[in-house]
């Protein structure tokens, strides 16, 4: 598991390719110059519900992975990241599309 870590003190484990995938979202938008929300689902472990962060080019971000590999990018799932990232309601973490068609998949949750 990788860890996203915002401004140094909010901090959420993610998948490692997972993780690589938000990475290219987050830093196209950021690179520019839009902002935009990011939102996951908290561990029950630490009491469940689900945190949001507002992203901006100014925001101090570490994408911290566990494994050495650089994960291969799926090209539609990134889409679907991005579709998204610009909706009104932000960036969260959906389903890997498994056929070359989809163009969203479905939320899941990150500890």
């Amino acid at each position: 598991m990788g860890k996203f870590v915002y401004e140094g003190n909010q901090k959420v484990e993610i998948d490692d390719r997972a993780l690589h995938h938000l990475q290219v979202v987050m830093t196209t938008k950021l690179r520019r110059g839009e902002p935009f929300l990011f939102t996951w689902r908290e561990d029950a472990s630490i009491g469940g519900g689900r945190s949001s962060v507002w992203m901006h080019p100014g925001c101090n971000l570490v994408f911290k992975y566990s494994g050495g590999k650089v994960p291969e990018l799926n090209r539609h799932w990134i889409d679907a990241l991005a579709f998204t990232a610009n909706a009104p309601s932000g960036l969260y973490l959906v389903h890997e599309p498994e056929n070359v068609g989809a163009e969203q998949g479905h939320a899941v949750g990150v500890s």
